[in-house]
């Protein structure tokens, strides 16, 4: 499968290049910046038309079967909220429209777990989170977020042989990062902004491998995260000290996410399988 990877240099796309081609697709990085040759092409998303010649191909990639996007600025507070809107917002139209016209059937792309009400400030519905409820846009950021999710929606009711898969990825994290968490049990609320979620790099390509394997027509919304915590301590005293009164829906283990991952489990056979505890001293 020939698939183009926009934010193929970012810390997401830079382990999903890799693991994607590990498992034998043929993958075209676009992006800003990037290695000079075959397998990357440089393109500003915010322009229509090198995001069009792009997908098009070249003479070195004579098309493309998918598009994976997850170009964009990564976070609330890097860029003033004017040029976060506006840069991800056109990256994102450009990319699905550009693929869309081109007959390019396939898209699964990041949306994030900031739509869920992030930093919960405001308590969850209840908890473990889940797809069920309606986005909770809390920054500029997560709007473009939910805008992005809304616009897939009826791009997929326009032409019902698209499939635009939305993978609402948890803090991405890679093995360096892991030195840090045994600091985090100090104080609870510390990481409760995302229920003390966070996603593998690794296992994010892996969700990422089996939507473009698996994942319906339509428009689907899917919780990417790790199996477990960013904490020792257990989800019970975490909840009653952070969440006093918020409803628990069903019985949680003591280290099990709060970003629920049955969905995509049931649907896509997602399976995480790295943990930070794996690296711990």
């Amino acid at each position: 499968m020939r698939i183009a990877l926009t934010g193929s240099t970012g810390k997401l796309g830079a382990v999903v290049a890799r693991e994607l081609r590990d498992a034998g697709y043929d993958v075209t990085g676009l992006d800003v910046v990037g290695p000079r040759g075959p397998g990357f092409v440089q393109v500003d998303l915010t322009d229509y038309g090198q995001v069009a010649d792009a997908l098009a191909g070249t003479d070195r990639t004579p098309g493309f079967d998918a598009v994976v996007h997850l170009a964009a600025i990564p976070a609330p507070g890097i860029r003033t909220d004017v040029a976060t809107f506006h840069n991800n917002m056109a990256a994102t139209f450009n990319v699905f429209w550009a693929a869309v016209r081109l007959g390019i059937r396939r898209i699964v792309y990041a949306s994030s777990e900031t739509v869920l009400g992030l930093p919960f400030d405001v308590p969850p519905p209840y908890i473990p989170v889940d797809e069920e409820y309606a986005p909770r846009p809390e920054s500029v950021y997560s709007i473009v977020k939910t805008l992005e999710e809304q616009l897939a929606r009826e791009l997929v009711r326009w032409h019902p042989d698209l499939s635009i898969t939305g993978l609402r990825f948890s803090n991405v994290m890679v093995p360096a990062d892991y030195a840090e968490f045994p600091d985090f049990d100090a104080d609870a609320r510390t990481r409760k902004w995302n229920l003390w979620g966070y996603i593998d790099a690794r296992d994010g390509a892996h969700a990422i491998d089996r939507a473009l394997q698996t994942a319906p027509r339509g428009f689907e919304p899917y919780i990417i995260a790790a199996a477990d915590t960013v904490m020792s301590r257990p989800n019970a005293e975490l909840i009653a000290e952070v969440f006093p009164g918020v409803p628990v829906t069903r019985e949680v283990e003591a280290h099990e996410t709060l970003l629920s991952i049955e969905k995509a489990r049931r649907v896509l056979g997602y399976a995480p399988t790295h943990s930070w505890r794996d690296h711990a001293g």
